[in-house]
């Protein structure tokens, strides 16, 4: 189970949610938890909907569960399984002329992560839950239909356990169109609330970089504004430039003191790093690589 801690920049991160946009999202999304719905945000990679889900989850003053998706992830890893055995062996030897020997084995249960959140009413955050195998994703058709947890194939006497009734879950996903991202059941889709969540705005995205890396205001500033500028080069939706690549030159200019100036070679070199591949992700497969490089160099000169 994943813990959370208050972020020493909280007043930062306050300010980036009472932006309308967000604001309204927040309030929503805690209606519909509280209503007993759960919530889904989905939007292009990189554009803080796990941030936001962890926000909302923590205004619930409850346990939070964060899981990932993945591929690899199954029902034992959510409800639990026996796995292995406890062996208990006395040996009695406390008369010399009587030798006593007692030995029991049973099978050792291994809870799992989802069954003491559904037992106890956590709040989950279900993140990327479309790269997990939609066999798997089953399981929350009862959770969120009936209320109960099936325990497949646990060999428990019980066949299920009753979901609390604080317990509560969002999902994220990214679209379908992402390499390793399954398609989702209609059934399971049709049991929540989907928001969309947008590109936040230049002042927020700014704010967040000063929060994760503690640089300058002007630098972050200068620095969003650039990666920004990328993006709108793209010729598709599907832009991997997000808050991340700024996010990554904000930390690496702090860590190094490098220059944020677009006529230094190596602020020149790092911007090309980061935002090479992901334009060349996004744009028209007719634009050739050197035609990028000029591109983001011309956007880098004039930061």
């Amino acid at each position: 189970m994943t813990t959370l801690k208050d972020s020493t920049n909280n007043q930062i991160q306050q300010d980036v949610y009472n932006d309308p946009y967000f604001k309204s999202l927040i309030q929503r999304s805690l209606r519909y938890l509280k209503t007993g719905y759960p919530v889904h945000f989905t939007g292009p990679s990189g554009i803080g909907k796990t941030t936001l889900a962890l926000h909302i989850a923590k205004q619930r003053q409850r346990p939070v569960l964060l899981i990932n998706g993945n591929k690899e992830l199954s029902n034992e890893d959510l409800i639990g399984a026996y796995t292995g055995y406890r062996r208990k062996k006395l040996n009695d030897n406390f008369v010399r002329t009587v030798h006593k020997i007692e030995e029991n084995i049973s099978e050792e249960w291994v809870q799992g992560r989802l069954y003491e959140a559904v037992k106890e009413g956590y709040t989950v955050v279900y993140d990327e839950f479309t790269r997990s195998q939609p066999e798997t994703n089953n399981l929350f058709l009862s959770i969120l239909e009936e209320k109960i947890l099936p325990l497949y194939g646990t060999k428990r006497t019980a066949s299920y356990i009753d979901v609390h009734p604080d317990f509560s879950i969002m999902f994220t996903s990214n679209p379908a169109e992402y390499a390793g991202v399954y398609q989702s059941q209609d059934a399971l889709l049709d049991r929540m609330v989907t928001l969309p969540v947008e590109y936040m705005d230049e002042e927020a995205e700014i704010a967040i970089v000063i929060q994760k890396t503690k640089i300058s205001k002007y630098k972050a500033r200068a620095i969003v504004q650039f990666v920004n500028r990328v993006r709108e080069l793209c010729d598709n939706d599907i832009a991997s430039l997000s808050l991340r690549s700024s996010l990554m030159i904000a930390q690496v200019v702090e860590k190094y003191d490098i220059k944020v100036d677009g006529n230094d070679e190596e602020f020149q070199d790092l911007c090309m790093d980061i935002t090479l591949f992901p334009l060349r992700s996004c744009s028209d497969d007719s634009e050739s690589i050197d035609d990028l490089r000029d591109k983001i160099l011309a956007e880098c000169r004039e930061v």
